[in-house]
């Protein structure tokens, strides 16, 4: 009888296993940054794979995020896959040119010659009662960049299989992990290592977490622990919400958006990052765009406010929770 591959684990572990297993996949995995091989990183999520990979494999870098992108560029371009972490969200400014200038047109400035199969990693969001610079959610301006792709994942099983097709992409993928959820616990099965190796957003677009048919609920990342949360408390009251988990942000799919908002004609949009030129605001378009006699009402939004993020004693009003998702839905069903 074959060993069981399903267990319950935390999305920190199961990104440590997505590591693992593609190290142990291919040699040419290589992990790099701040206090990632003796420490295992800040969050723990790269522990023990400098222990068994070496520190050829798992390199400490100085604390300079330009030199971490910039060396993961050059490694790129000699064929091998590295996998950046930046420490916290809000350092990853100063290795934004890298990224913008190098990172993201590489492929295109050499007509394909040199690919970049490269992952960037980047804790991101609130909740974790940090200082400032260490609960951003910076993952629009990252979108805006064409050719970049930006995934992020909510779950234990999408961290370990989004963390895999990232790190076997052929294209530079900024991979954003919720770092409030990092100590979640779900259900993951590791036999998925062994399925055909895809591309975000192909076999890891949009999907329905619950299905409903009274108002669509749009989310992802560390947001989606409230909405789903909102889902069962609306489900109490007689409200049927359908709930979506972008998963890739960029390139974005918004079918599976389209087409649920054509069956309900409400959109509620739920993310931690800034109202102004962000995410909610493009798929509130693009939704308008595509579904606009299917909505009943016009779309609403819930994120994170116009303003730097507050100190840690304030975030709670700052983040949007279950009251706030409810009180969207109310608005919505009110039109």
């Amino acid at each position: 009888m074959s060993a069981p591959t399903s267990e319950r684990v935390a999305l920190a572990r199961a990104l440590n296993m997505g590591l693992r297993t593609a190290m142990e996949d291919d040699a040419k995995v290589i992990v790099m940054g701040e206090d990632v091989g003796r420490l295992g990183g800040v969050f723990r999520v790269t522990d023990g794979l400098q222990k068994d990979f070496g520190e050829h494999r798992v390199l400490d870098t100085p604390l300079a995020e330009s030199g971490i992108i910039g060396a993961a560029v050059g490694l790129a371009m000699r064929g091998y896959r590295p996998i950046a972490e930046i420490q916290f969200d809000g350092f990853i400014f100063p290795a934004f040119d890298q990224i913008v200038s190098q990172v993201a047109k590489m492929t295109y400035r050499t007509q394909g010659a040199f690919p970049m199969p490269m992952v960037i990693r980047v804790p991101y969001g609130g909740g974790i009662g940090a200082v400032e610079h260490h609960s951003e959610a910076p993952e629009s301006f990252f979108c805006h960049i064409a050719g970049l792709r930006v995934v992020t994942c909510s779950n234990s099983q999408d961290a370990f299989d989004l963390l895999r097709a990232a790190i076997f992409c052929d294209d530079p993928v900024v991979f954003f992990e919720p770092k409030r959820r990092y100590w979640e616990k779900g259900v993951l099965d590791t036999a998925t290592r062994n399925q055909p190796r895809q591309t975000p957003p192909a076999g890891f677009s949009s999907v329905t977490r619950r299905a409903g048919t009274d108002v669509t609920v749009v989310s992802y990342g560390p947001s989606m622990a409230p909405v789903l949360a909102a889902a069962d408390v609306a489900a109490g009251e007689g409200r049927s919400l359908e709930v979506i988990d972008l998963r890739t942000l960029s390139p974005l799919d918004l079918d599976p958006v389209v087409e649920s908002v054509r069956r309900t004609g409400r959109l509620v949009v739920v993310s931690e990052a800034p109202r102004e030129s962000s995410i909610t605001a493009d798929i509130a378009a693009r939704v308008t765009e595509e579904a606009f006699y299917s909505l009943a009402a016009p779309v609403i939004r819930v994120a994170g406010f116009d303003t730097p993020y507050p100190p840690s004693r304030l975030e709670h009003h700052y983040l949007p929770d279950l009251d706030r998702v409810l009180d969207a839905v109310d608005r919505a069903l009110a039109y």
